[in-house]
Formats: C-alpha cells, sequence, structure tokens
C-alpha cells in the first residue's frame, strides 16, 4: 500500500490515501465541506460549486470533489472569500427556486435550506419574474416539481450508476433545463425511490410520504425489511401507530443506504382494510368475529382433545416469521403436540449446501464479500429483479473495483451489460479455465441447482485452486432462519438430524390429519381442499387458507413485533417494533397464550423474544452470535458449518416463486404500491 500524503486542512496537519479528494479527505476529519452535487461512490459533477475551497499556491477557488490530495497541500476551507463564493452561489441557485418551504416535503431534511440559513443568503438581486412549470408526475411513487430542482444530476447518477436502469436524463438548456424521464411523460424503472432520496431539496418526493407530517414530528424505527431474504434494513418513519415511511439514510444495515420498492414502500400492506383484527370462530358453518380468550380457549380444547384421542398433528410454519417463533413452534410441535409433522415452503437448498462444505470454514458469503470480492458466478437468477441488494453490491463492486461477473442463467439479466462472460443454460463448467485465473470467487446460485446440482456445484468450486464462497438464494425475509431453526421434519434446530419420521408441507396439506396448525402460510392458495379435521391459521389477512379454517388468530407483521432474522446469508439482524396494530398479536406471543391455556406453558418455557433468543444462543450451533453487534443494529453472521448432516436430500421440496420487485407472495397482494406502479403489469 503507498504511504499516505500529508496535508494540511484549516490548520490541521491530516494524512490520507493517495487519490483521496479533498472533500473526502477532509470529512474522514471532521471538516464539513458543503456540496450538493457530488456524492460518495457516483461518479464527479463539479455542478453546483459549493464545495469550492482555497488551496495555497493556486489562483483561484478549487472544487474540492474533483481535486485529489497532494503531498505538503494546504487547503483553507472557510475563508472570507470561500464563503463570499458560497453565498453568491446559493443566490443563483434561488433565481427560480420557489419558496414555499413551509410546503415543501424536505422542509426540515433539505440541504438547499440548511445552506442558506447558514450562508446568510437573506435577499436576491435578480428580480426577474420566477420561470415556473407545473408539477409532474412520474409514476405512483415519484412526482417532480421542476422549478425546485438546482441540477446537480444526483438522481440521474444513482439511477444510471448505482440501479443501472438509466431512468432519468436532462433535456433542454440553460434556465428551462430540466430531469425527464424515461418514456416521455413517465417512468418505466424500478420505482425504487433512490432519486427521490438522494435529491438535496425537494424537487423530487414520495408519493406515499407527500404532504403527510414532517421529520421531527416522527419517530424513526430501524427494522428489517420484511419481503425478500437480502435482510435490507428500513428506517420506518412513523407517528400515532401509522408508519409513513421507510429509507435507510443512516446507512446503518447490511444494505447501506439501498432500498429496493418493496423496503422503501411496501410497508403499506399492515394497514390494508382486509387487515384482520379480531379472531375468527367457525360458528354453524360461518366464521364470526369472538374475543382473544373465546378462540385460544377453542385452539387449546382442540388440541387437548386431539392429543387425549390419539389423533395426528401438523404444523406449518413460516418463511416470514421471526427466528424466535420458529424456534418456539418447532419445540412447541415437537415437545406438546408430540409430532414431528413440522415443514415450511424451502425457496433454495441451504441444507446440501451446508453438507456439502461440511468441514470447511469462511466459506459463506457476506453481503459485504459481494462489494469486495473478485470475482462472481451468477447461476440462474435474475438477481437485479429478485435479490436487488445482492445485485447492487456486485454492480457497486464492478463500478469501483472492476471485479468480473461471469453469468450462466436461462435468458438475458441486468448483470449482462457489465459481465465478463454472459451464458445463456447451465454450462458454467465451460468457465474453468476463466475461473482458474481468477484470485478467488463468489457463487451465487439459485433454486435450480439442488440436489446433487448443488454438490457438483461445491466439487466445482473447490477444484479450482481459489477462495471460493458460495450463497444458496431463497425467496423470503427468514426463509434461511426456518431451516436453520428447524422448521423441517428431518431437523431440528442447527441441522441435527431428528431421527424421526415427519410428513413435509405437500403431504400435510393432503393427509387427513387431527388437527392441522398454520402459521404465516397459505398452502391451500392454489384451490386445494382442506383435509385437517381441525384446521387452525394464524395469519394477517384471511388468505384462502384462512377461509377454510376453524378458528383464525390475527397476527403481527415483521413491523409490529421484536426478534431476530437472518438473511439469505446467513447475517442474523434484529427486529424492532415500530407500531402497534389493534387487534393483532406476534406470532410468539399467540403460541405462549395457546401453550398456557393448554397447560404446557412450563415446559416450553418464556415466550418473549429475548427469552427465546437466549434458549436459540445456547442450543442453536451458530447463533452464539455477540449481542452488542445485534443491539446496536448490525448484523453477525451464523457459522452452521461444522460437519455433515446426515439425512435424505428432498431437491424436490425446494421451489423458489421468483417474485419479481413487484410481488411479494401475500404481502405483495396486499401492498397498494407494489400494485400500483405500471410495472408490476409489465412485468407479471
Amino acid at each position: 500500500m503507498a504511504d499516505p500524503v500529508k496535508l494540511t486542512i484549516d490548520g490541521r496537519e491530516i494524512h490520507a490515501a493517495p487519490g483521496t479528494l479533498v472533500i473526502d479527505a477532509a470529512k474522514q476529519n471532521g471538516i464539513e465541506v458543503p456540496a450538493f452535487c457530488y456524492y460518495e461512490g457516483l461518479t464527479l459533477q463539479a455542478a453546483c460549486r459549493m464545495c469550492l475551497v482555497e488551496i495555497e499556491k493556486t489562483p483561484k477557488l478549487q472544487t474540492a470533489c474533483t481535486v485529489p490530495v497532494a503531498e505538503g497541500m494546504v487547503v483553507r476551507t472557510e475563508t472570507p472569500q470561500v464563503a463570499t463564493a458560497r453565498k453568491y452561489m446559493l443566490e443563483f441557485l434561488l433565481t427560480n427556486h420557489p419558496l414555499d418551504c413551509p410546503v415543501c416535503d424536505k422542509g426540515g431534511e433539505c440541504e438547499l435550506q440548511d445552506m442558506t440559513f447558514r450562508y446568510g443568503v437573506g435577499e436576491s438581486r435578480f428580480t426577474e419574474e420566477k420561470v415556473h412549470t407545473p408539477e409532474k408526475q412520474f409514476s405512483p411513487v415519484v412526482f417532480f416539481d421542476a422549478p425546485r430542482c438546482i441540477l446537480c444530476y444526483r438522481c440521474v447518477r444513482v439511477c444510471d450508476e448505482g440501479l443501472g436502469v438509466k431512468a432519468l436524463g436532462v433535456i433542454n438548456r440553460g434556465v428551462v433545463s430540466e430531469i425527464a424521464p424515461n418514456h416521455g411523460d413517465h417512468l418505466e424503472c424500478d420505482e425504487c425511490g433512490a432519486c427521490i432520496d438522494i435529491c438535496p431539496v425537494g424537487a423530487l418526493t414520495s408519493g406515499a410520504y407527500r404532504y403527510q407530517t414532517r421529520p421531527w414530528e416522527m419517530t424513526h424505527v430501524g427494522t428489517i425489511c420484511t419481503h425478500c431474504a437480502d435482510g435490507c434494513k428500513t428506517t420506518l418513519g412513523t407517528r400515532n401507530d401509522r408508519i409513513l415511511r421507510g429509507n435507510n439514510r443512516d446507512r446503518s444495515g447490511v444494505n447501506g443506504e439501498f432500498l429496493c420498492i418493496k423496503g422503501r414502500y411496501g410497508f403499506d400492506f399492515y394497514d390494508h382494510p382486509e387487515r384482520l383484527q379480531a379472531p375468527l370462530l367457525r360458528v354453524n358453518g360461518k366464521l364470526e368475529e369472538v374475543s382473544w380468550a373465546q378462540a385460544l380457549n377453542a385452539v387449546a380444547q382442540k388440541f387437548n382433545q386431539t392429543l387425549a384421542d390419539g389423533g395426528t398433528f401438523g404444523v406449518i410454519g413460516s418463511n416470514h416469521t421471526s427466528n424466535e417463533e420458529n424456534f418456539y413452534l418447532q419445540k412447541f410441535a415437537r415437545e406438546v403436540l408430540r409430532t414431528n409433522h413440522i415443514d415450511h415452503h424451502r425457496t433454495g437448498d441451504v441444507v446440501t449446501l451446508l453438507d456439502a462444505l461440511s468441514g470447511k470454514e469462511g466459506k459463506l458469503a457476506t453481503v459485504a464479500d459481494l462489494y469486495e470480492r473478485k470475482a462472481f458466478l451468477v447461476l440462474g437468477a435474475d438477481l437485479a429483479l429478485e435479490h436487488p441488494l445482492l445485485s447492487y453490491q456486485i454492480r457497486a463492486n464492478y463500478r469501483h473495483h472492476q471485479a468480473h461477473i461471469y453469468v450462466v442463467t436461462p435468458g438475458a439479466v441486468r448483470e449482462d451489460h457489465y459481465s465478463t462472460v454472459s451464458l445463456r443454460g447451465r454450462d458454467y463448467a465451460s468457465l474453468r479455465d476463466k475461473l482458474k485465473a481468477e484470485s478467488e470467487l463468489v457463487v451465487l446460485f439459485d433454486d435450480s441447482y439442488k440436489g446433487d446440482d448443488v454438490r457438483k456445484l461445491v466439487e466445482f468450486g473447490e477444484s479450482l485452486g481459489i477462495p471460493v464462497k458460495y450463497i444458496a438464494l431463497v425467496d423470503y425475509s427468514n426463509s434461511r432462519g426456518a431451516v436453520d431453526m428447524g422448521v423441517a421434519p428431518e431437523l431440528l434446530p442447527g441441522y441435527k438430524p431428528s431421527g424421526q419420521p415427519g410428513m413435509h408441507y405437500g403431504e400435510m396439506r393432503d393427509a387427513n390429519l387431527g388437527a392441522l396448525w398454520v402459521v404465516g402460510a397459505n398452502p391451500l392458495k392454489n384451490g386445494a381442499q382442506r383435509k385437517a379435521g381441525f384446521l387452525v391459521v394464524q395469519d394477517m389477512f384471511l388468505t384462502e387458507t384462512a377461509q377454510q379454517a376453524d378458528v383464525v388468530l390475527p397476527a403481527a407483521s415483521a413491523y409490529e413485533k421484536n426478534g431476530t432474522v437472518t438473511n439469505a446469508t446467513g447475517e442474523v439482524q434484529r427486529l424492532k417494533r415500530g407500531i402497534n396494530t389493534m387487534g393483532a398479536k406476534p406470532d410468539l406471543e399467540i403460541m405462549g397464550f395457546i401453550a398456557r391455556e393448554m397447560g404446557a406453558a412450563a415446559a416450553l418455557g418464556p415466550w418473549t423474544p429475548d427469552a427465546v433468543f437466549e434458549q436459540i444462543r445456547k442450543n442453536v450451533r451458530g447463533y452464539q452470535v455477540p449481542l452488542p453487534v445485534l443491539m446496536t443494529g448490525g448484523a453477525a453472521q451464523t457459522m452452521p458449518v461444522n460437519g455433515r448432516i446426515p439425512v435424505e436430500s428432498r431437491p424436490d421440496l425446494v421451489h423458489s416463486d421468483h417474485n419479481g420487485l413487484f410481488a411479494s407472495g401475500t404481502l405483495g397482494r396486499y401492498s397498494k404500491v407494489l400494485n400500483s406502479v405500471m410495472e408490476s403489469r409489465l412485468r407479471r
């Protein structure tokens, strides 16, 4: 590594790596240099001229966002000349800017507003009438007010470089220049809203958040997105038990500030008119609202009667419920209901991958690895649509570090545009010589690789003679956690063999069981008819399965509970309750109440998230993760690879839903935003 460069900024001697921009060197040492157009990770624009600084022996002010540090350089960021230049630039930017701060959604978070207060632009010498154009709606998500725009081009660059979509550009010249969408008067893009969050002013605003509240009136709660398995942190802005917006501007999660449409706007299912807010009990053939006490008592009585009669139980779990709920559910099934008929919808062959990697350490990639490693092999998956964060990380790696991407997929994908080699089909073996020449590799594969295909893939990777890491792609927010917690007949928590026979997901759906307990799943969604003698469903909505139930218990969403979830890369993160919805209860609490009504609570122990997670840390291999990391909003990777998993491989049970950006199983069905954007209809 080259020796650091020594320079002086505002009288302080500092050191910076060669090639570091002056603006970054200052920031790293706690010195603020204001800028509108500069944004870390994007190409340099030098359009706003707000970052002008004095550099000794340089005759004119220089833009700190384009000048790299040099040995012996002397920089002054706050001098009368610099302050005057910034004041004049603000005066110019405000030439046509409407003075509508009291009604602008950016009020309180506007960088232009902050700089105006800081440098005191109290009046303007421009007396001409302001150029005004009407506000435009680019999509249900994105609104654009051209007079507020300061042409910093952040939105254009984040859409082009960050997302690879190229949905925004600039039309016209001079005073009538403005941002324009890629399809005339409307956007056709990922609808992720990154352009809105990155906008330093109120030019781009959110269709979900407009005119709702002010930032200082909200409570900000950082939790994990409840949709796909990438595990993005989303900071919910809440007020009066309502979620008003989502973002991650503090870059506190594995995703930095990235969010797709589901993470930023797909929270709106929580207050859908069809949301269940009272238990339902079947009376005279119809589901009727009853009290929680009546519903829980009915379930407990029937469960105890089924046990007394020697009847059979089936339990279907969820890949959306928390680790604590999954752990408690399998314990409830095995110790109280005395059944090993427990399973969930499996969306990736994690079990075979871990078994194939037995005895090897450091073989599971993290989200951070996708930004740091040198080469990637993408098999089967359309990452940009199905795993947008993972795609974003690889794309950023390519732009910043020139990573090599090898793509082997059945159809065209976004990664083709910057791949080293792109192939259609499944013949990854033809890339052997090229991959052997790489210094390291990360392999990502979807559900089309399962069973023996996964073993062959691992053998191939290990034969390359280079460090290789793997990611088995799964669909939903806790698909990985459901397997880790033993929601499968052949596995106990931590991938220990159960040693007991048990029915799988489809077998329970089609069997004449004495009682079937469905938690957060919808096994009867495709027209299947109930066979179980007694059916209990815990869910947020009256799904096809819930419509056939004897008892329906309204469950809380991930945004209404505490706990932990594990993403596709095995990284555990903390769920934190953002709101409460009247009538709904967390699944863990519902299970605990049923256990209490059955007289079995003592056998299962406390049903608080913290208490159950302590059980998980003690009993589940790989989950002895550092608590301070989780409690402070960080992610800790589990390390379950420690030996063989001697169970029967069942690749036939693995099936991905291949949700795109605008679908998310049952939750997507009840999201107004996901269903309102044009792209959701175009890509179905």
